[in-house]
């Protein structure tokens, strides 16, 4: 069983520093809500995991497999097991879904699922990505579509999930997967992530609310304020934040 494991991580945006030895530990097989006010850092979090360059390290380790991620490109990390569904997904005319997914899946996996640079054949490309659409609910037409352009916040999203289910993860990051879904586009995503939950697989689920996590069910509940973690417990704890809002934390 892999582990994602940060590790006092230190993370600063044009000189001003935003994560704060950050810790945290995600086993295969769980899932964690990340919660917390604006500004409090949880996207931070999750483009410095994916090693956006926006985002300087400053300090710390974030260990998976026995390597420090912080040491590899982008695409190494994501071919190591790590996915970041975004909270705005960008659309790009002229390329459609399946050319994009294809090549995702050819840069990450290959043809023997380690990245070599050998294309999956189209033949197999398209029984996977077929059997993946069936699991999600997804119609066959949304394939052909440009990638999201013109598609709504809630199928953007199933677009991200799409992705991941196709990428096979070790631990997927949904930031902010929520934002700016009604409550039955709300439903559709999660059902699909709840589609790909299992052993195999570790969540961090960062979102301000505890809506979403009425459909998807975390382990752990971590509440995230100035670059640290300040708070940690079970599904409870989300429940709480619900009702009692962020401000008792932060004057306890």
């Amino acid at each position: 069983m892999s582990s994602l494991s940060i590790k006092n991580l230190r993370v600063s945006i044009e000189d001003k520093l935003i994560l704060k030895d950050l810790s945290l530990e995600v086993n295969q097989g769980e899932i964690h809500a990340i919660m917390g006010p604006n500004g409090s850092g949880k996207s931070t979090m999750a483009y410095a995991l994916a090693g956006h360059p926006k985002y300087e390290v400053e300090g710390g380790e974030v260990w998976m497999d026995g390597v420090n991620l912080l040491e590899l490109a982008p695409d190494e990390r994501a071919r190591m097991g790590l996915f970041l569904a975004f909270q705005y997904p960008t659309a790009i005319p002229g390329i459609s879904m399946a050319n994009f997914l294809r090549s995702a899946v050819n840069a990450v996996k290959g043809g023997n699922g380690n990245g070599n640079g050998h294309s999956i054949p189209i033949v197999e490309f398209r029984k996977m990505l077929t059997e993946k659409m069936e699991l999600l609910r997804i119609d066959k037409t949304f394939a052909r579509r440009y990638l999201n352009e013109g598609f709504s916040g809630g199928e953007k999203k199933r677009a991200e999930i799409l992705q991941m289910a196709l990428l096979e993860p070790k631990f997927a990051i949904l930031d902010e997967t929520d934002s700016g879904l009604d409550i039955d586009a709300l439903k559709i995503v999660s059902e699909g992530v709840n589609a790909l939950t299992g052993p195999d697989r570790g969540f961090i689920v960062i979102t301000h609310y505890q809506r979403i996590l009425n459909y998807i069910k975390p382990d752990f509940v971590h509440v995230m304020y100035d670059g640290q973690i300040i708070a940690s417990g079970g599904p409870e704890l989300a429940e709480q934040l619900e009702q009692q809002g962020y401000d008792h934390l932060l004057k306890a």
